[in-house]
C-alpha cells in the first residue's frame, strides 16, 4: 500500500503526520509513504530526519486582507496542481491524510476528486479553515476534541481520537531519558519551548531571567529558541552562560527531554498539551494570543482545571514573574508529583491506532463502492 501524507508549517501539523506514518510502518512494514509539503515549512528539515520521503510542491496561505498579493496566492495555488497532479501520477497513492496547514488543502482536496480514499485530521479545539473546507470532501475527519465536533460540516465521519503523538514518548521511563541525554539524577530539570517556531516573548523573559537571575538557578534550564531566533537570544547574553543553562536553536530529540524534565515552560499547543500530559509533566503553559480562535488557552485552561498546569497569560509574564513560578514549583516536590498525576489522566495514548483503523475504514468503503 502506498499513502500520502501532507500537513506542515509548524511541528503542530508535522509531528501528527509522522506519528501516523509510523503507526503505518509498524502495521504495514512494506507500505510506502511519501510526505507532500513545501521547502518554506519545518516539513524540510523534520521528515528528512525520521527517514520519510518527501516531495515539495509551491503553495501559500491566504492572508485575511483582499490584496493583490491573495491573487499571486491563488496563482501559486491554481500551479500547484499541476505538481500535484505529477506527484499522484507517479507514486500513485491508496489513500491521502491531511493533518493540516495550507498545503494539505489542495493534496487532500485533489485526492477526494480523485475519488482517492482520504482522510484529515484536527489537532485543536476549534478547526482551521483548511480543515473546515476539507470536511466536506474527504471520507474521515479524526478530531481530538470534542468541542471540534460541531465546527465541521458535509458528509465526513467525525470520529474523536485524540492527538497522534510520538511513540518514543512511551519507550522511556525518566531514569533513563535522563540517562540517554546525559541528566544527573539529583538535578531537576526544567525545559522551556516556545513551539516548533519558537516564541519571542518567553525568549526574551528567558533571556533577562538569566541576566538578572542566573546565579540563583541551582536546576539545569534548557532553553529552546526556535531557529530563527536563536542568534538574537544570544546576542543579548554577554557573560558565559553557567554549566547549568543552555540555550538551543531547536530540541530534535524533544521525546526523550521531555520524559527526563521536571517541569516545562511552553506555549499550549495541541500536540505540545497532549505529549505533556502523555508523560505526566508538570507544565507552565503560555498561550499565544496569535492564534485562531484563542484555542491555545481553551487548551491550556484544560490542563490548569484538572491541577495539571500554570497558566500565565502573556500579557502578564515577566521574567520575575517566571522566575517566581518555576522556582516555586521546583522546591514543591509533592506539589510536582500532584500535577504530574493529573496529566496522566488527561493523556489519550491511542490515537494513532484509532487513525490508522479510520484510514484502513476509509479505504474498504471505496472498495466498495
Amino acid at each position: 500500500m502506498r499513502y500520502i501524507i501532507s500537513g506542515g508549517g509548524t511541528g503542530g501539523h508535522i509531528n501528527p503526520g509522522i506519528a501516523i506514518a509510523r503507526e503505518i510502518k509498524t502495521r504495514e512494514p512494506d507500505a510506502e509513504i511519501l510526505f507532500v509539503g513545501t521547502e518554506n515549512g519545518l516539513e524540510g528539515d523534520l521528515v528528512p530526519r525520521e527517514g520519510f520521503n518527501i516531495r515539495f510542491i509551491e503553495v501559500r496561505g491566504f492572508k485575511r486582507k483582499l490584496s493583490i498579493d491573495t491573487f499571486r496566492t491563488i496563482g501559486k495555488l491554481l500551479k500547484s496542481f499541476g505538481s500535484i497532479k505529477k506527484i499522484f501520477r507517479e507514486f500513485r497513492p491508496d489513500a491521502v491524510i491531511g493533518t493540516g496547514g495550507y498545503v494539505c488543502g489542495p493534496v487532500v482536496f485533489y485526492a477526494a476528486l480523485k475519488k482517492i480514499p482520504t482522510l484529515i485530521h484536527e489537532q485543536n479545539a476549534f478547526p482551521g479553515v483548511t480543515n473546515r473546507i476539507l470536511a466536506r470532501y474527504v471520507d474521515e475527519v479524526a478530531i481530538s476534541f470534542e468541542e471540534s465536533r460541531r465546527r465541521f460540516k458535509g458528509k465526513a465521519r467525525i470520529t474523536l481520537t485524540g492527538n497522534p503523538i510520538r511513540s518514543e514518548l512511551f519507550l522511556l521511563d525518566k531514569e533513563k531519558a535522563r540517562e540517554k541525554i546525559g541528566m544527573p539524577r539529583d538535578i531537576p530539570l526544567v525545559v522551556v519551548f516556545g513551539g516548533s517556531l519558537g516564541a519571542e516573548h518567553i525568549n526574551n523573559c528567558v533571556k533577562d531571567m538569566i541576566i538578572r537571575h542566573g546565579r540563583d538557578i541551582s536546576y539545569k534550564l534548557i532553553l529552546s529558541t526556535g531557529i530563527r531566533n536563536f542568534e538574537n537570544v544570544m546576542k543579548g547574553i554577554k557573560e558565559p552562560l553557567p554549566e547549568n543553562i543552555r540555550i538551543v536553536p531547536y530540541i530534535y530529540n524533544m521525546g526523550e527531554v521531555l520524559a527526563a524534565a521536571d517541569l516545562a515552560v511552553t506555549r499550549a499547543g495541541a500536540i505540545t498539551v497532549s505529549e505533556l500530559s502523555a508523560l505526566g509533566v508538570p507544565a507552565i503553559l503560555i498561550p499565544s494570543p496569535y492564534v485562531a480562535e484563542n484555542h491555545q488557552e481553551y487548551n491550556a485552561r484544560a490542563l490548569e482545571n484538572k491541577g495539571a498546569a500554570v497558566v500565565i497569560l502573556q500579557s502578564q509574564l515577566t521574567h520575575d514573574i517566571l522566575f517566581g513560578q518555576i522556582e516555586k514549583l521546583i522546591k514543591d516536590k509533592d506539589l510536582r508529583k500532584r500535577m504530574a498525576s493529573a496529566a496522566k489522566k488527561c493523556g489519550i495514548n491511542n490515537a494513532a491506532p484509532e487513525i490508522y483503523k479510520l484510514i484502513k475504514r476509509a479505504i474498504s468503503s471505496k472498495v466498495k463502492i
